[in-house]
């Protein structure tokens, strides 16, 4: 059979013609595609930048629709969505782009640790935990040690609290020294309630020899040194708490006095409180020296002076408890109203956050900030 060369010559055209036809309807869907996806993106840049959280979410929704492999805006969404509070959805996001086979690992990486803030934030500690776990070893690495210290603190594991800061303070992430030494007092309160007092001895020792400008080791060790008997020893503590750490004297300043007069030693806690005294009037260390003072007027001299060096409420309403008004029946609505005006002026309160309480905290129970709070009253800040 002859081949006819015609068939050829007409077909070699017509199948150049409808390849370029077809590449022509490609390139202007391919630009229609392209125009679209820059106006979407652009809109909700432009709705962001606004503050229209929802109108830039809806334009990104549909961003993302035009072109699903488009990694970024997959990101931009989950943020988004957790910014506003919708967790549901911002986990879904970020668990569709760890599901994908075709992203990197940064990016894999990326959307792991997107995916724990939006358990963090929405206070699923346990799966937030979970996902942090798996960012060892990344580039996020120390962004989830962090994160993790956070949750171990607020659920008081503070044996893998500690852990993580170690590894902090290992790597130089900031300084953490003081943080574990207050993990390890929080160990040593855990222990004691457990009936363990060598282990309560051996982390409070730690604590002390980690930090020894850190009050709290040294009126904690203290504390247990006077339950056991040893009072010469908790002296002993809160001598060296005035030397390292003068400026939370007031704070061991009653606990002082009543040891001075357990073992006799007023001498060197005299000298000590009077030291402090000199150098800064403070409402504890004043009720602590009216409480080593010669009766009968002693007290009362110590809270003159005082008030000669720094007026005060709370020390004039002491002072006042030991004189006789004109009017006798008087004297115990004047004491009462007095003691009621003062009474919040003996608050402590957070440097941070401005949280006050009745008692001193280590950390501050509002805002989770440690040694936030002054070792002085409210009336003297």
């Amino acid at each position: 059979m002859d081949f006819d060369l015609t068939w050829l010559l007409w077909g070699l055209p017509l199948a150049f013609a409808l390849g370029w036809v077809a590449s022509r309807l490609d390139l202007r869907q391919w630009r229609i595609e392209g125009r679209q996806a820059p106006k979407a993106y652009f809109r909700g840049l432009n709705h962001l930048l606004n503050e229209q959280q929802d109108q830039a979410i809806d334009a990104f929704i549909e961003a993302v629709q035009g072109d699903p492999d488009t990694t970024e805006l997959h990101f931009a969404l989950g943020n988004l969505f957790r910014r506003r509070g919708d967790y549901d959805r911002a986990v879904r996001v970020h668990e569709h782009l760890l599901s994908r086979a075709d992203i990197n690992r940064k990016e894999r990486e990326r959307a792991q640790h997107a995916l724990a803030l939006d358990f963090l934030k929405a206070g699923l500690l346990d799966r937030a935990e979970s996902a942090l776990s798996k960012l060892e070893g990344t580039s996020f690495e120390n962004e989830a040690r962090l994160a993790l210290l956070g949750i171990y603190e607020r659920s008081r594991d503070w044996a893998r609290a500690r852990s993580i800061a170690d590894k902090l303070d290992a790597v130089e992430q900031g300084a953490f020294t003081t943080r574990i030494a207050h993990y390890l007092c929080e160990l040593a309160e855990l222990a004691h309630r457990e009936g363990q007092p060598e282990r309560v001895r051996a982390l409070l020792d730690e604590a002390v020899r980690r930090v020894p400008t850190l009050a709290r080791g040294w009126m904690a060790r203290s504390a247990l040194r006077s339950q056991q008997g040893d009072a010469a020893g908790a002296l002993d503590d809160l001598l060296a708490l005035a030397e390292q750490a003068p400026a939370a004297l007031p704070l061991a300043a009653r606990a002082m006095a009543e040891l001075a007069q357990t073992t006799g030693r007023t001498d060197p806690v005299l000298r000590t409180l009077g030291n402090a005294q000199a150098r800064a009037p403070s409402i504890d260390v004043t009720e602590a020296l009216a409480r080593l003072a010669p009766q009968p007027d002693g007290a009362r001299g110590m809270y003159l002076r005082h008030l000669e060096a720094e007026p005060s409420l709370v020390i004039a309403s002491q002072w006042l408890a030991g004189e006789t008004l004109s009017d006798p029946q008087a004297q115990a609505s004047v004491q009462r109203a007095l003691d009621q005006a003062s009474g919040p002026l003996k608050r402590y309160r957070c440097a941070a956050c401005g949280f006050e309480a009745r008692q001193h905290f280590w950390q501050c129970p509002g805002c989770q900030a440690w040694d936030s709070y002054p070792a002085r009253r409210v009336e003297e800040l």
